[in-house]
Order: structure tokens, then sequence, then C-alpha cells
């Protein structure tokens, strides 16, 4: 089957410049404008958005395990009075941040436990 006469020489060359600029200025407007991302930065924003669902999930248990524990209203003082870049630090050393059944910490769990205490009045 031979090609239609439009699609030979010179029209064979816009056609194909065409398609490519079409391709280029979709590409720009998805990933500049359309919110198209590649792999591994929607592994990443994944990632980032899970680790703050945790955090979110856990500062408040990580709370009610301050406000059940002994002296209590002393601790509370005792954190408030504390500088704002070592209450996490408090936060952890006590204990608190360490949720039932595991053996270690998450990050970022001791400093959102210590924004959600430092709130209580």
């Amino acid at each position: 089957m031979e090609m239609p006469s439009r699609f030979r020489g010179e029209m064979l060359k816009s056609l194909l410049q065409g398609i490519a600029l079409g391709a280029v200025v979709t590409m720009v407007i998805g990933f500049g404008w359309g919110g198209w991302v590649l792999g591994g930065t929607a592994k990443a924003l994944a990632d980032t958005g899970a680790r703050r669902a945790v955090i979110a999930a856990m500062a408040p248990v990580c709370a009610e395990q301050f406000k059940r524990g002994a002296d209590a209203t002393a601790k509370l003082d005792e954190l408030k009075k504390t500088s704002s870049w070592q209450q996490a630090s408090f936060v952890e050393k006590g204990g608190w941040a360490l949720m039932p059944g595991r053996s270690s910490v998450d990050d970022g769990v001791p400093q959102a436990c210590a924004e959600l205490l430092s709130r209580v009045d």
C-alpha cells in the first residue's frame, strides 16, 4: 500500500514536527501546571503523607499517656518551663512517645506530642 501524497516530503516533515511540538507542549503544560509528577516524586509525596498521618495518629496517644502518668500536673509544668527546642527530648526521655507494643519511638511523634501538651491549660 502506498502512502498518500500529503504524507510525503515536506508535508511529512511538517506533520512530524507538529506531533513532536504537540508532545513537548503537552508535557510542559502537564508537568508545569497539570500536577503531573514522576514516580520518584510520587513516592516521596506518598511517604511524606504517610509519615504525617502516623504522627497525627500517635501524638494524641502520647499526650494521653503523659496525662495518665504519675505527677502529670507537675510534669506538664516542667514541660512548659522547658525550652521549645528541648520539649521533644523531654517527652521522649519520659517514655510517653513510645507507643504500646513498639520498641522504638517514631520520628516526629515526641515533637507533635510536646506541641499538643504545651497547648493544654
